[in-house]
């Protein structure tokens, strides 16, 4: 039998510093150091110690002097490198004399999670840091022993390391002043908490009780009252044999009223949705004064605050044909389902359209005419004459007129105008009426929006930004509303990169309440689709199918349609979980798109 490898026969043995990426079965046990081990074991096994689950990191304290052990907060940060730190040899102290030696050590660091449980991407850029060893008497006083007394906040780990024993979990807060929830994405131990102690059902509660991320608190509100914490001494939480979850609080919840408890329930309950190791269908909570019960919510009322409500239909993709009609594929089975003419001014061709947005309840279509100057919003489900336009572009070029729309789950309808003289975001309360200008200072820098997709509830935008050199860069902003009325203020602030390991991006589409689909390619490599969170957070398994020439995408909110995409040459296509890209025949257009 021919073999397809061969054992070799030469070269050296080298030591490989890698888990299996995303392997959240394989655990990593710390080892205490030898009796008279070196500085460089010393360093090492500190390395390696700091991937472990041992409770309270306490084999990694042993590496430690006494007062370095006291003071090292392993929860402080995370510091993610692309693979685990490279330990340098040591400085050459100046004098011969000087106490210790120094350890280099250095990586690729591509994120950083802060004591909030926050990821946020980076670079990726060039990490460097050291660790210090000292010589100090040993337990018994008969001699000395090589222990490390300076070394990085926080813990430094790998990018498989991370995923092995983090995971990501969405927390909910309502947007200000609204009835709807917010996801933030945060992390938790994938096992018990080595600081806290806590399963990842606690951990969850915990981190949702602590309020939102820095970067989204000035967006949303949380119902549970300032200083709210679970009860002293709650490591474990777990439901009963009717699925229902207990949360014992500290006083300070014990006297919310019935409206704001079921708020707090809500928040809650569509948390630890999130959760697949447990099946959460009620949530009960409880005071801390006496251990009575505060209220009671079922998985199936918390849906009322979610920010987009399910109809129990699945969702329909639309896409503009070659005359510029708008046109609505049904979902089914089959990739080659007769398409449907979606009724209204744009189904007829009234103004051939260039790109469209349909607002998600899907009675309505905003749509940008093919020369680009004109913003429109019509009826799909009843014909009648053309309004006229909310929004106009000015710009000279087609390419620097109004970009595709996009609507929020309050019904309201944003659109940028490109134009190089004086670039805008634009809003249009409920879609109809007098567009408001967004205030946006990042325009100023030069940066022009070639696409935007604001999400279902209404407080981030993710932008496709294009520099003038040339590149396009994906970034999310925080949407912040000062007052009601038909004219609010509204402005786009706090940009964060999304996918800064992507040197071009070309097209994004909103994939749940924390999740983009984004079209792109990293330094020198090819196109690929793949899942992004919307902190920036990726994983091996969020990669997609490859597909070439995407120029567009469109994703539904829930799992249960596909996705669709224009892919140049092969038409629009779509992707349906657990196949390959299918060819929709008999469909000729672009710009796809799912209600948003």
């Amino acid at each position: 039998m021919a073999g397809c490898a061969s054992m070799p026969d030469s070269g050296d043995v080298r030591p490989v510093k890698a888990s299996n990426p995303g392997d959240s079965q394989v655990r990593v046990y710390a080892v205490q150091p030898r009796e008279n081990a070196d500085p460089v074991e010393i360093v090492d096994g500190f390395l390696e110690a700091m991937t472990s689950d041992d409770p309270g990191f306490a084999t990694a304290r042993t590496y430690l002097t006494k007062q370095a052990a006291r003071a090292w907060k392993p929860e402080q940060r995370i510091t993610v490198l692309t693979t685990a730190p490279d330990r340098g040899q040591a400085d050459r102290p100046t004098d011969p004399g000087a106490p210790g030696r120094s350890y280099p050590i250095k990586g690729r660091q591509i994120a950083t999670v802060d004591g909030r449980h926050a990821y946020k991407p980076v670079g990726p850029t060039d990490f460097r840091d050291s660790i210090h060893v000292v010589q100090q008497p040993t337990a018994d006083g008969k001699g000395s022993e090589w222990r490390i007394d300076s070394l990085p906040p926080g813990l430094v780990l790998s990018e498989a390391d991370f995923q092995r024993n983090y995971r990501s979990v969405d927390t909910y807060y309502f947007a200000s002043g609204e009835d709807w929830l917010v996801a933030d994405p945060v992390y938790i131990r994938q096992r018990q908490d080595p600081v806290t102690r806590m399963d990842p059902v606690t951990q969850t509660v915990k981190a949702l009780l602590a309020g939102p991320t820095n970067w989204l608190k000035p967006a949303v509100d949380s119902s549970f009252p300032s200083g709210t914490a679970l009860k002293d001494g709650v490591t474990t939480l777990s439901t009963d044999d009717q699925s229902t979850l207990k949360v014992p609080l500290n006083s300070k919840a014990d006297h919310v009223g019935g409206a704001v408890c079921r708020r707090m329930a809500a928040q809650l309950l569509l948390t630890l949705g999130d959760l697949t190791s447990v099946r959460v269908e009620q949530v009960e909570l409880q005071r801390g004064s006496d251990g009575g019960r505060l209220c009671s919510m079922g998985k199936q009322a918390a849906l009322e605050f979610a920010p987009v409500r399910d109809s129990g239909r699945a969702e329909n993709p639309f896409y503009v044909d070659e005359t510029g009609k708008l046109m609505a594929v049904p979902v089914g089975d089959k990739a080659n389902e007769e398409q449907d003419g979606t009724l209204g001014p744009f189904g007829r061709g009234a103004m051939p359209l260039r790109s469209v947005a349909v607002d998600r309840d899907e009675r309505r279509a905003a749509g940008v005419g093919k020369d680009g100057h004109e913003l429109r919003v019509a009826s799909i489900l009843s014909d009648h004459e053309l309004r006229p336009a909310l929004v106009r572009s000015d710009a000279a070029r087609p390419e620097d007129r109004l970009s595709a729309p996009s609507w929020d789950g309050r019904g309201d309808l944003w659109v940028a105008d490109r134009d190089p003289v004086r670039p805008r975001l634009w809003m249009v309360p409920d879609g109809e009426g007098e567009a408001v200008e967004v205030r946006a200072p990042w325009l100023a820098d030069g940066d022009r929006v070639e696409s935007l997709r604001v999400s279902a509830d209404g407080v981030r935008i993710a932008l496709l930004l294009k520099a003038e050199d040339g590149g396009t860069t994906l970034k999310i902003g925080r949407v912040e509303r000062d007052g009601g009325g038909a004219r609010p203020a509204i402005s786009v602030d706090a940009l964060q990169p999304v996918a800064p390991h992507m040197e071009a991006v070309t097209a994004v589409s909103w994939a749940g309440p924390s999740r983009l689909v984004v079209v792109g390619k990293e330094a020198g490599g090819v196109q690929q689709v793949r899942y992004i969170q919307t902190d920036g957070a990726t994983s091996a398994s969020s990669l997609l199918p490859g597909l070439n020439g995407v120029t567009a995408v469109a994703a539904p909110h829930d799992d249960r349609a596909p996705v669709v995409a224009d892919s140049g040459n092969d038409g629009i296509v779509r992707l349906v979980p657990g196949a390959n890209w299918q060819r929709l025949a008999d469909v000729t257009g672009s710009a796809p798109v799912y209600p948003g």
